[in-house]
């Protein structure tokens, strides 16, 4: 295992990263808002900004540091490593938000070097094992905003708790380019470990139980 430098930021990958923050935001705010007719009635009643808002803090940081988790570790071995926003598929994700429905690519971390399977393992791991640590954080969010009776906390820890389980857990589909297809390359316990769990707690919290929507 090498150990890798410090983590440094280039001036194109902060741009990519605010743009595709913001992106995120305002395609998942349309999403929740049901779509471009419920769109024209949030923006009627003046709750736009606040939808992004709960977006940006829920959704756009869910994305981002997931992305950002594949970089810290891929830097931790060694490598060089950016990310770089999909200018189309984020254009792609508004205008599906519009259409009712969403789908978000936002971008990725591209890496280079010589990796052992298991450190390929690990930074694909990354992305979800963080989506889940975000979604225990805002559970205090959630039981604060019942306590308080604050519907922006509710709405922000809600939204948190099931956007990161749910990107936890379809990151972790064995197909494709997605991370779980890297981790059971490297390894199928860890996988199985993994996987199994979060797409069990995320048809609970999510689908059974509606938390979050």
């Amino acid at each position: 295992m090498s150990v890798g430098s410090a983590l440094t930021f280039s001036d194109r990958e902060l741009r990519d990263l605010a743009i595709a923050w913001v992106a995120l935001g305002v395609a998942f705010a349309v999403f929740f808002a049901g779509g471009g007719s419920g769109l024209v009635s949030l923006l009627s009643r003046g709750g736009f900004a606040v939808a992004v808002v709960v977006s940006l803090l829920t959704a756009g940081l869910g994305f981002l540091i997931h992305e950002l988790a594949h970089k810290v570790v891929a830097v931790r071995f060694g490598q060089v490593a950016e990310f770089r926003a999909d200018y189309g598929m984020l254009f792609l994700a508004v205008v599906s938000a519009l259409a009712g429905f969403i789908f978000a690519a936002p971008g990725a971390v591209y890496h280079r070097g010589v990796l052992s399977d298991k450190e390929h393992g690990l930074i694909a791991l990354a992305g979800p094992a963080v989506n889940l640590v975000l979604a225990v954080v805002f559970v205090p969010v959630l039981l604060l905003g019942v306590f308080t009776g604050s519907g922006f906390l509710d709405l922000v820890g809600s939204r948190g708790v099931a956007i990161n389980l749910f990107l936890a857990a379809f990151n972790l589909l064995p197909f494709g380019a997605l991370d779980g297809r890297t981790v059971l390359d490297w390894s199928t316990p860890v996988f199985v470990a993994v996987f199994v769990p979060s797409v069990v707690v995320t048809i609970l919290v999510v689908f059974v139980f509606g938390v979050g929507f």
